[in-house]
């Protein structure tokens, strides 16, 4: 039972800790022999393209010994979760131990997500099929360890009954698509648009542009942010600018007086 003991104190956090700050996006909790050089590859590599802060563990860590603390403080430090229950996954204590500290940490459980590769979610629910025989082994091994075994069930049991995604009759590239998506959702909610004035230099782009407009001209120009700016630049700009100067009347009537001048 010491092994239980010591498994469960190094899940809860001490109550003199504060919670840590979300140091990454997501983390992904995975079997390597079944997907670490193949849909877990893929992912990761996805995810990093969107620039989305994902933590994947170091393959040179030793599988087999205690899970790290790094890997805790990992957890602890992510926003969200993806867990790839693959064949092999419940045969590794690791990544058992992954999983519940996971749910554990994520208070909100529509911060994991489930995703069933090429496994039966009943089969992980239940423990059946493959995760039957992982179960059993673990059961031998860990006979003084009755209460850690029926935990590692138990955080199955509860991830299976979580809104995930199925691998079966789905193509790995749109799979990757719709997980990539979900995160995209969950993480942009962090963030909240800020008023233009909030936006360091806009005062100063707002009274360009003032100057540019001011004077009446047979000139036609256009005025906007870059590609590198992007929507979050163009929004707020636009929006003063409409309500500063009348952007959109004045643009519409700029390209009036241009094909009237052609027109003649």
């Amino acid at each position: 039972m010491a092994l239980s003991t010591q498994r469960d104190s190094a899940f809860l956090p001490s109550p003199h800790q504060s919670a840590p700050q979300p140091n990454h996006d997501v983390f992904l909790s995975f079997r390597g022999e079944d997907t670490r050089l193949s849909f877990v590859s893929h992912l990761y590599h996805e995810l990093q393209l969107r620039g989305i802060k994902t933590f994947k563990d170091d393959p040179k860590l030793g599988r087999g010994t205690p899970i790290s603390s790094e890997l805790f403080n990992a957890i602890e430090e992510s926003r969200l979760a993806i867990v790839i229950l693959s064949p092999n996954y419940a045969s590794s204590s690791w990544c058992l131990d992954e999983l519940t500290k996971i749910l554990q940490c994520m208070k909100s459980k529509s911060t994991v997500l489930p995703v069933f590769y090429h496994v039966d979610p009943s089969d992980v629910r239940k423990q059946t099929g493959s995760f039957a025989c992982a179960f059993a082994e673990h059961e031998e091994r860990s006979r003084e360890d009755v209460e850690g075994v029926k935990c590692w069930r138990a955080a199955l049991t509860e991830v299976a009954s979580l809104s995930g995604f199925d691998s079966k009759n789905e193509c790995e590239r749109k799979l990757i698509e719709n997980i990539v998506e979900w995160v995209l959702m969950k993480v942009h909610r962090k963030f909240k648009l800020l008023d233009s004035r909030e936006l360091v230099g806009m005062k100063f782009i707002r009274e360009h542009i003032r100057l540019l407009l001011a004077h009446p001209t047979d000139d036609v120009r256009f005025g906007g942010p870059t590609e590198a700016q992007g929507g979050a630049v163009a929004s707020p700009l636009a929006g003063k600018s409409h309500g500063c100067v009348g952007f959109v009347p004045l643009l519409s009537s700029v390209l009036k007086r241009y094909y009237q001048g052609a027109s003649r």
